[in-house]
């Protein structure tokens, strides 16, 4: 049986506030577990009604219903688990670097950051402004890809200020994509959800571009944030 403060410290993990205060985050579902169970993630505990089978001392056997005190999701899954929040790795300003400028949906963060992870992205950067990478709904989009993408909240003008390189920003009026030479050593901004990018980044743009609209209508407002951070990661890395 779980004791009360176990139970307090795991609600506490559904708030940023806290995650950062106990440098722990949340984990559910067994796929994303078990994937990050084989990183080099350091496991703080995992509360499972069935053993994983792992030799750690930190696997604790509960009830169903203990389960459900704890779970974050409306219907829990067979487990739970807690790993310690990693040390930012140093950023390299070589090769491709995607940066977010306050994208603010869970859901576009986590799949931003497995399309780092299948199109060989190893830096994400992201402003301060920009949702927490270990919100539970990020780290479960994200299906494990968060183990292999080193990510990074910092100011982004001033790295941008400081980048000695291209700097590509998504804009509808951009330069179509398709048109473009794409060096394989710049920086890609994506914008907010809502607003795009910042009138304070966008000073630090170099390249402007777009992806063109093929409707006959013409009418579309715009893409969703991950759909246009898919395409565009394709189109740069098509001509690697």
């Amino acid at each position: 049986m779980l004791s009360k403060s176990q139970i307090k410290l795991i609600n506490s993990l559904k708030h940023k506030k806290y995650r950062q205060q106990h440098q722990l985050f949340v984990v559910e579902g067994i796929k994303t577990i078990t994937e990050l169970l084989q990183s080099n993630l350091e496991l703080y505990a995992l509360y499972t009604k069935e053993s994983f089978n792992i030799d750690a001392k930190n696997e604790v056997l509960i009830s169903e219903s203990d389960l459900k005190r704890i779970s974050f999701l409306a219907t829990p899954n067979m487990a739970m688990a807690v790993f310690k929040i990693p040390q930012s790795k140093t950023l390299k300003k070589n090769g491709l670097i995607v940066a977010l400028d306050a994208v603010r949906d869970p859901g576009n963060l986590g799949t931003i950051i497995r399309l780092c992870d299948w199109f060989g992205i190893k830096d994400l950067v992201c402003s301060k402004e920009t949702v927490d990478c270990y919100n539970p709904k990020v780290i479960q989009a994200t299906m494990g890809s968060i183990t292999r993408v080193n990510i990074s909240y910092i100011d982004l003008v001033s790295f941008l200020s400081n980048y000695d390189g291209p700097v590509f920003g998504t804009y509808m009026e951009g330069n179509n994509i398709y048109k473009r030479s794409l060096p394989q050593t710049s920086v890609i901004v994506m914008g907010n959800e809502a607003n795009g990018i910042s009138k304070e980044t966008e000073t630090m743009i170099t390249d402007k571009i777009s992806i063109p609209r093929f409707g006959d209508l013409q009418v579309t407002e715009s893409l969703n944030v991950a759909t246009a951070t898919s395409i565009i990661l394709s189109e740069f890395k098509r001509g690697s």
